[in-house]
């Protein structure tokens, strides 16, 4: 009987530690590190960025580990399907596409789209004035999806990217006419940079829920409705203490949080 008493004891200790491990394995959380000011790499090799500061924040919020994993943008998804990573904290819309292959927590930010071109050139219409024209864009992402759909059509050629970095670098190079992309990430990531000189925004801004959703969000895998939860209670707790707006205004000059 005190066989018995002890190897159930035994089980019930090993469950325990088993669980301890469990919650003490860090969240994996993917990200693409080219996309400026929300992600990015800083002179010594180390991801910077409102993306990296938030979700370290709500790490911290959530009393976890967090460890960064680095992934172009277009393999963040499946990574996340086959469990290379457990959530995706990267700029990513929240989209009804989207949500047929993962979940997604509140919005962090909301922002919209436009487009940039050298400074001087004069669009009203750029559905028909930019016919004929190529247009950068990063490859899998809410713009791609709209401009394939709305620009491609009309004869607008598409140019897709594994990073905005190197749409930058083609539009300033000159072979790219126009970039499409998020607005802020154009103004700060590049306008407001020394290669970003000499180009501006064209056009009007872009905020159709069909393509642009409903802000970004932070992915996890379909029906972790735990780590989603935690997440969408973090992101509620930083925002009502301070520390969402401490990151916030380290980048912006605006609400970048939106409507």
């Amino acid at each position: 009987m005190n066989k018995l008493v002890m190897f159930g004891a035994l089980a019930l200790s090993m469950l325990s530690l088993s669980a301890v491990a469990d919650d003490a394995k860090p969240i994996r959380i993917g990200i693409e590190a080219g996309y400026p000011p929300f992600s990015m790499k800083t002179a010594d090799g180390k991801l910077a960025g409102f993306d990296v500061d938030i979700g370290d924040a709500l790490c911290e919020q959530m009393k976890v580990k967090c460890v960064w994993v680095e992934q172009e943008f277009d393999g963040l998804i499946p990574a996340l399907k086959v469990k290379k990573i457990d959530a995706i904290l990267s700029s990513m819309t929240i989209t009804d596409d989207r949500k047929k292959t993962v979940d997604f927590t509140v919005k962090y930010y909301h922002t919209p789209a436009r487009f940039v071109m050298k400074q001087g050139t004069d669009v009203k219409d750029p559905l028909t004035e930019l016919k004929g024209k190529k247009v950068g864009v990063l490859r899998a992402s809410t713009h791609d999806r709209f401009a394939t759909e709305v620009l491609e059509p009309e004869g607008i050629i598409l140019v897709r990217y594994g990073s905005q970095q190197e749409a930058n670098l083609d539009m300033v190079s000159g072979r790219l006419d126009a970039m499409l992309a998020d607005s802020v990430n154009l103004d700060y990531g590049f306008l407001r940079t020394d290669a970003g000189k000499g180009f501006a925004f064209v056009g009007p801004t872009y905020e159709d829920a069909k393509y642009f959703g409903g802000g970004a969000g932070i992915a996890v895998r379909k029906g972790d409705e735990e780590l989603a939860k935690k997440f969408n209670t973090a992101i509620t707790e930083i925002r009502a203490d301070g520390k969402y707006k401490q990151v916030q205004d380290k980048y912006f000059d605006f609400d970048v949080y939106g409507q």
